[in-house]
């Protein structure tokens, strides 16, 4: 008697039926993602003066992650891959990061989260930093990837023509190098510009009233939600509005991260207040390491090497926490876990179907829910300028990092660290510089591999998943190479003059 084939939707189902509490509607999700944040900028994660007590609690009753990572050390790429559970190497987000007036944006043929959860009949809102694209009549907002509803700025808060903008009051003024060529910054309300340029002082409490309006109507029409808020806190220039503004011990940096961290208890008073906050699935985590350049303004790597555009685990590893009362325990998880397995997560527990494409993200939910082992075997350390002639420049497997290549960045700069900065040009290794990051996370002594068989036998086996990664990577067509147009940047008064002065509303 011949076996009977499995149905292919049944792991799905299952976790499904496993996973959500045994609720009559599926769970929703609530994905957080933070700005230029250092590995120890938390409160939770070590920082001795950083205000954070939302994001505390989020660690204290769930899982908090050790060993998380994003895709690219810069903003775009990160974002990219965080939405499709693909490396931007294959969307074409990359070489470094999009602009106001870029010609390309996320390909609309890239399936996001939010698409993945639309037919299930999800919800979907995004609040803060798109930087995936605006286009030609706004082709690549949020709205045409599957949100129904956004808020936000559609690119960096410093692609303004103030790039060093402090809102601090009472004193707010715009300091630095002003590029006169740039438009005011928009707060776009879906494809509309609501206003041009942004109030940064009320921005995080619209931002809050716009997430709790969504929630509390999404409950009430008993509709599963998705809420993506990518902030625009705590990149620099730092900005509070006067519930944080001066309240932290610990400057802009810390007054910002404060007002994320008001925001996010906003969003969980909500969701407790409408009786959700057990079927929800709350994660945090954020989209690439601190910008050392800016100094105490910077952020914070804790313990890790360098920071944001290296390639180095201060530019890549990043805090992360998941939290679903009743359904994820309270601990802390030393697996190897990435931005890139937030999508099939995602889709697992709403039993939604998975994109027909090369997936680069596996399925956590074993991890998250039983505390078991996770899928994921690898990490890929890609640079902020990916090419096929170089290839990956580290390479992750279990306990041990590889470098095959080393660049310092202007980004990273400042830091007594040599290889940091801009000037630790770009160095092949061979053979390739080898890390144990539990002994060594700071990645400062390089491990001998002269003489001891086991760590040779550990290269050969990071060397043939090196091998077999490149040859299943297929290069998409690069969307920031396309260029930019400055008719292209966003602008309430399309037609006045002279531009970009005049627009203005």
């Amino acid at each position: 008697m011949r076996p009977r084939r499995m149905d292919s939707r049944l792991p799905v189902l299952l976790n499904f039926f496993l996973f959500c509490s045994c609720s009559a509607s599926p769970p929703n999700f609530v994905l957080l993602f933070a700005d230029d944040l250092g590995f120890g900028d938390l409160g939770c994660y070590g920082h001795p003066s950083s205000i954070t007590p939302n994001l505390n609690r989020l660690a204290a009753e769930g899982l908090r992650f050790t060993d998380f990572y994003c895709t690219s050390p810069v903003c775009s790429p990160s974002r990219a891959s965080l939405l499709t559970g693909r490396y931007q190497t294959r969307s074409g987000v990359y070489p470094g990061v999009l602009y106001p007036g870029s010609r390309g944006g996320l390909p609309l043929n890239e399936t996001t989260i939010a698409e993945v959860l639309k037919p299930l009949g999800y919800a979907t809102a995004m609040i803060g930093k798109w930087h995936l694209g605006v286009g030609a009549n706004g082709s690549y907002l949020p709205t045409k990837q599957g949100f129904d509803h956004y808020l936000g700025i559609p690119y960096s808060h410093d692609m303004g023509p103030c790039r060093n903008l402090t809102c601090f009051p009472p004193d707010i003024k715009c300091f630095g190098f002003c590029d006169v060529g740039s438009v005011l910054v928009p707060l776009m309300h879906n494809e509309d510009i609501k206003q041009q340029p942004v109030d940064f002082l009320d921005l995080e409490s619209a931002y809050s009233d716009f997430a709790v309006d969504f929630i509390t109507s999404s409950v009430k029409k008993k509709q599963p939600f998705f809420l993506y808020y990518p902030a625009h806190h705590t990149h620099y220039p730092q900005y509070a509005g006067p519930g944080a503004a001066g309240r932290s011990l610990r400057g802009p940096f810390g007054d910002a991260l404060l007002e994320l961290d008001n925001t996010i208890g906003n969003l969980l008073a909500t969701l407790e207040e409408m009786g959700v906050i057990n079927n929800t699935l709350v994660f945090f985590t954020a989209d690439n390491g601190p910008e050392l350049m800016r100094m105490s303004r910077g952020g914070n790597a804790g313990p890790l090497k360098c920071g944001k555009g290296t390639t180095y685990e201060g530019g890549m590893r990043e805090p992360a926490i998941a939290y679903w009362p009743g359904t994820i325990k309270p601990g802390v998880t030393h697996e190897l876990a990435s931005t890139l397995d937030v999508l099939p997560t995602i889709a697992s527990l709403a039993g939604a179907k998975l994109p027909p494409v090369m997936l680069d993200g596996v399925d956590m939910t074993e991890l998250l829910v039983r505390r078991g082992k996770s899928k994921r075997e690898t990490m890929i350390f890609y640079p902020t300028s990916p090419s096929e002639k170089y290839g990956l420049f580290a390479l992750r497997m279990g306990k041990y990092k590889a470098h095959f290549y080393t660049h310092g960045a202007e980004h990273s700069a400042t830091t007594p660290d040599r290889d940091c900065p801009a000037t630790a040009v770009l160095t092949a290794h061979d053979p390739p510089l080898l890390f144990d990051l539990e002994a060594d996370p700071s990645e400062n002594y390089p491990l001998t591999l002269e003489g001891d068989p086991d760590l040779q036998a550990v290269l050969e086996q990071i060397q043939k998943a090196k091998l077999e990664f490149e040859a299943s990577m297929v290069f998409g067509e690069s969307q920031i190479s396309k260029g930019t147009d400055p008719d292209l940047a966003p602008c309430c008064n399309p037609q006045c003059s002279p531009r970009p002065s005049c627009c203005r509303c």
